[in-house]
C-alpha cells in the first residue's frame, strides 16, 4: 500500500471516540498546555510515553531520541528542557530508558549501525566509565540491562547539571528529576532510585543509585 489512508481512518476513529467520551476534549486541549511532567525517553516505537503512564494528551511534555541521551551541546534537547522548565513550569523531569534498547545493545557490543554510531558514542562513554562493574556481570543480557539502567542514571545527572535546572533550583522553583526504566516484557516502569530535588547531594544520590543498579544484576 502506497498511501496512508489507513492511518487517516484510524485518526478519524480516534477523534470521534474522544468526542463521544468527552465532548469538550479538543476545545479544552486547544485552550491550554499545562503538563506537570517532562518525559525524556527513547525513540523506540515500543515505548509510547503517554500510553505507558496512562495520561491523555496535554499532560506529558515529551522529548525522545535514540537511547534517551542528554548531551549538553544538543540544542534540540536543551530547548525542550528550557521550554518545559521556564515556560510550562513542569514539576517533574523523568528520564526513562528501557530494557531491550537497540541503541544500548549496539553501543555495548560495538555493532556498527551507521551515522547513529556517533550518537551512541555517548552511551559507549557510560559503558567505559563502568566497564569494570559491567564486565563482572554474567551472561549476555545482564550487562546490557545494567548498562541501560546506568545510562538512565548518567543522563539524569546530565539533566541536573544543566544551567536550566541549576538556575531553576537556585531561584527556588519546585523541580524534581527522576530516573526510570521500562520493561517491555511486562509493561512496568521501575524507579531506579534517583530522585533529585535540589543542587545539594547530587553526586551522593547518583553514586547510591549506581551501586544499587550494579548490585541488582550481580550473580546472587
Amino acid at each position: 500500500m502506497d498511501d496512508l489512508s489507513d492511518l487517516l481512518a484510524k485518526n478519524r476513529a480516534w477523534a470521534a471516540g474522544m468526542v463521544r467520551a468527552r465532548p469538550d476534549f479538543f476545545a479544552s486541549l486547544v485552550a491550554q498546555q499545562s503538563p506537570r511532567y517532562l518525559w525524556i525517553g527513547c525513540s523506540d516505537s515500543r515505548v509510547p510515553a503517554n500510553e505507558i503512564v496512562n495520561l491523555p494528551p496535554g499532560q506529558l511534555f515529551v522529548h525522545r531520541n535514540v537511547a534517551n541521551v542528554v548531551v549538553h551541546t544538543d540544542l534540540n534537547c536543551l530547548s525542550v528542557l528550557q521550554y518545559a522548565v521556564d515556560v510550562l513550569r513542569v514539576e517533574h523531569i523523568i528520564v526513562c530508558g528501557h530494557y531491550g534498547c537497540g541503541g544500548v545493545q549496539a553501543a555495548w557490543r560495538g555493532q556498527p549501525v551507521g551515522l547513529v554510531d556517533n550518537w551512541l558514542r555517548h552511551v559507549q562513554d557510560v559503558a567505559a566509565r563502568y566497564r569494570g562493574a559491567l564486565d563482572g556481570l554474567a551472561g549476555d543480557h545482564e550487562p546490557v540491562d545494567c548498562l541501560s539502567e546506568l545510562n538512565v542514571l548518567e543522563q539524569a545527572m546530565h539533566v541536573c547539571r544543566t544551567t536550566i535546572v541549576q538556575d531553576a533550583w537556585r531561584r527556588g522553583q519546585h523541580l524534581i528529576v527522576h530516573g526510570w526504566i521500562y520493561d517491555l516484557h511486562d509493561g512496568l516502569l521501575r524507579d531506579l532510585g534517583i530522585t533529585v530535588n535540589g543542587a545539594d547531594g547530587i553526586e551522593a544520590k547518583h553514586a547510591a543509585a549506581v551501586e544499587g543498579s550494579v548490585r541488582r544484576h550481580r550473580p546472587s
